[in-house]
């Protein structure tokens, strides 16, 4: 098991000054984006490092959904600045970025693509020591502040795909649930998405495997320690994800969510997921003209907690025939009544909880719903294929004509 280290609690935001003196920083790169530079989150961390004197630069040019473009743009920042620290504070798009940038500075001579995911990237193993960063989540959705995951969207090919290792996961992960407050409800409810399906598929993906130590990968399949925290996760979701969305004054729900969002980083940080990630890569990196509510962005984006979940019933539903036992308990903690249940239908229950669940929060009415149709399906499914790093973690394995099913299938939801 590979954590990053978690403080927790309202207001913690204030010591992170502290922390970085206490690792001796004396050239930190604060991370961030434009619209978060503004809000109180980034202001408690200026304000912490002011009182303790650390010398820092900014970069607030992240974007939401990070591209490999994106990616470049802050390395290239990082490797001109020569920090020995970093700072990131925003949701996952941030704290990703910043690893990227933490990644390639340390390792100044390496290509782009060496450390990329294969088969798209060269996969290599990261050897370089990194410096300390210390990742601030404004959302309570990716759990990036726990994990050695990068994600960005790859523009060549028009998919997502990432940088997994162990070794770019933040040194701290500064939990404060004042920073959730300000969300806005469709950022509340797709970085809520995010946290279900994540805490699904860790707990519904191919049992753990051993390998050697130097081919084990960050995901490593579902074990008895990542079971533990997804299902945690999963019932803190259940319980208190409406009320989250629906009232942004609820502080036990937004707190609990936050804390949801780390659990889930730990439990899927090392367990993995599976069908409904990779299949959410293209379904973000083929957006058309889709621009999210809540979303103060000048570009089509499809958030990626929505890209997840709007295949989730179709994908559960598919795989439930491996492991039903596990998918009716996921279905009983979203509130299904399983006691009469039979265990050939796991998947239909666990797909039809789903369903009713998305229906209640006012969730985009399917693929078609966001700009797809039946046309779309072939370069869907293409851009799924080389997602193996997830999609080999399914339970269930599947062919390019069971990719193109499930696709059809989450045209719709309702």
């Amino acid at each position: 098991m590979a954590i990053s280290n978690i403080r927790y609690g309202e207001g913690v935001t204030k010591e992170i000054g502290m922390d970085l003196q206490n690792l001796g920083a004396r050239r930190v790169c604060l991370m961030t984006d434009k619209n978060l530079s503004q809000l109180p989150p980034v202001n408690a961390v200026l304000s912490s490092l002011a009182k303790y004197g650390i010398n820092f630069q900014m970069y607030d040019s992240v974007r939401v959904e990070p591209t490999d473009q994106s990616f470049l743009d802050a390395i290239e920042f990082a490797k001109k600045g020569e920090f020995d620290a970093y700072v990131a504070v925003g949701g996952g798009s941030v704290i990703d970025t910043c690893k990227a940038a933490n990644l390639y500075a340390s390792s100044p001579t390496s290509d782009f693509l060496d450390y990329v995911n294969a088969p798209i990237g060269k996969g290599k193993p990261v050897t370089v020591p990194l410096k300390p960063l210390i990742a601030v989540p404004t959302t309570a959705g990716t759990g990036s502040e726990t994990t050695g995951v990068a994600i960005f969207d790859f523009k060549e090919l028009k998919v997502k795909t990432g940088i997994a290792s162990r070794a770019i996961k933040p040194t701290l992960g500064i939990i404060d649930p004042l920073h959730t407050l300000s969300m806005p409800e469709r950022i509340v409810a797709n970085s809520g998405f995010d946290v279900l399906c994540k805490m699904e598929l860790s707990h519904l993906n191919n049992l753990f495997f051993n390998m050697s130590v130097f081919n084990r990968p960050a995901y490593q399949g579902s074990n008895p320690v990542s079971d533990v925290w997804a299902l945690h996760a999963l019932r803190i979701v259940a319980k208190y994800l409406k009320r989250a969305i629906r009232n942004p004054e609820d502080r036990e729900a937004r707190a609990n969510m936050h804390l949801a969002s780390a659990f889930a980083g730990i439990g899927f940080g090392n367990a993995g997921v599976h069908l409904c990630h990779g299949m959410s890569y293209p379904i973000s990196g083929l957006v058309k003209t889709y621009k999210p509510k809540d979303y103060n962005v000048d570009h089509s984006l499809v958030p990626h907690g929505l890209s997840v979940v709007l295949t989730s019933p179709a994908v559960f539903a598919f795989t439930a025939q491996i492991h039903p036992d596990r998918h009716l308990e996921a279905a009983e903690i979203l509130g299904a009544d399983i006691r009469t249940a039979k265990i050939k239908d796991a998947g239909l229950i666990l797909a039809d909880t789903l369903r009713k669940f998305l229906f209640d929060l006012d969730v985009d009415d399917g693929l078609a719903a966001i700009g797809y149709s039946k046309a779309d399906i072939p370069a869907l499914v293409k851009g799924t294929l080389p997602q193996e790093r997830v999609t080999k973690l399914s339970p269930r394995p599947q062919t390019e004509e069971d990719l193109s099913a499930l696709f059809e299938a989450s045209m719709k939801l309702y």
